[in-house]
């Protein structure tokens, strides 16, 4: 049975989306930008404000009560329904630590079903240290080996999978150049994860 590694924020919820809004509504008629116009991630450039300004707003939407209550994505939880009992599932995040705790209970309450574990290469932030040896998820793919199919939103990461011999879905969203929609990426992930044969990841 194939392992898939699925991101968390941005691929099973909406992290991105209900803190824009937020941020949006928070600024009144001061903003004309759209979800679809964040192109890059982190958008803060594109917002005109810092990054720093950014991450603190993030992850306190990240402890908000309205993020800990986000409902997943429609379609990804469809498939879950569908096929996720084909398939072994881990949880792989680069949420901070200081919000690893919200992300791992959601995690289970809505996708406990299928994921049974949590792992993280958490985010830098000042002021708290990781004590991490994973600089990146490749690099945690590596080290556990175990790994089938990445499910994630961001190119960095699919392309660090790629290169260990993984095979790696990328879910659309405004920072990536995913061609398909999300029905299609599901089906295309369906496919890929039955493909005969066994992966290995080089040491």
């Amino acid at each position: 049975m194939k392992t898939i590694v699925w991101d968390v924020d941005d691929v099973l919820n909406d992290l991105m989306k209900i803190w824009f809004d937020e941020w949006v509504s928070s600024r009144g008629s001061d903003c004309s930008l759209t979800y679809d116009q964040l192109t890059s991630n982190p958008p803060h450039e594109i917002l005109k404000i810092s990054k720093s300004q950014y991450l603190t707003s993030l992850d306190a939407c990240r402890l908000s009560e309205k993020a800990q209550k986000m409902p997943p994505v429609p379609e990804i939880f469809e498939w879950f329904s569908g096929q996720g009992h084909n398939f072994h599932h881990v949880a792989l995040t680069a949420a901070p630590l200081c919000a690893c705790h919200v992300s791992a209970a959601w995690v289970m309450s809505n996708f406990g079903r299928w994921i049974h574990s949590f792992n993280v290469v958490p985010s830098p932030r000042p002021g708290q240290p990781t004590g991490q040896s994973h600089a990146a998820k490749s690099d945690f793919l590596r080290w556990w080996g175990k790994g089938d199919v990445l499910v994630d939103d961001n190119p960095d990461n699919i392309a660090g999978a790629l290169s260990l011999g993984m095979k790696a879905v990328l879910v659309p969203r405004p920072w990536n150049r995913s061609t398909l929609n999300l029905d299609e990426t599901l089906d295309a992930l369906t496919e890929l994860s039955k493909c005969p044969g066994t992966w290995s990841l080089p040491r």
